[in-house]
């Protein structure tokens, strides 16, 4: 490895006994969180999870029309987020209506949406 490459590794092993054994019942909390980010990493479910965060329910066609997108692969990934546990739907006669599951999925995509419109806005110097 170059001296470049090398730069973000320690150059020794060695660790903290006190913030290992105090942190380590913590690692598993985060089980399943990654199944919710792969979800939200294919840009037409991230599109409407952001949509449905900004309505309380929206049917499928109105989702499609928003996103651009056919109603069958629309359908599809409706499918997807409802079976991964971020979307529920109703149905109304022939009109199927979806919402996000609860708050917290609304909450992560506000967030994810805020941090990348501060990754495309410009930094001016000053």
């Amino acid at each position: 490895m170059s001296p470049k490459q090398r730069d973000d590794v320690c150059e020794i092993q060695c660790f903290d006994d006190e913030k290992v054994n105090r942190l380590k019942p913590y690692a598993t909390e985060s089980e399943g969180v990654a199944k919710i980010f792969k979800a939200l990493a294919d840009d037409t479910r991230a599109k409407i999870i952001h949509i449905l965060s900004m309505e309380d329910e929206l049917c499928v066609c109105d989702i499609a029309a928003v996103i651009g997108s056919s109603i069958a692969n629309t359908s599809h990934h409706l499918r997807l987020l409802r079976n991964m546990g971020l979307a529920k739907f109703r149905k109304e006669g022939k009109l199927v209506f979806y919402s996000l599951d609860d708050d917290h999925v609304r909450h992560l995509i506000s967030a994810g949406v805020e941090h990348a419109k501060e990754q495309r806005t410009p930094i001016r110097a000053t």
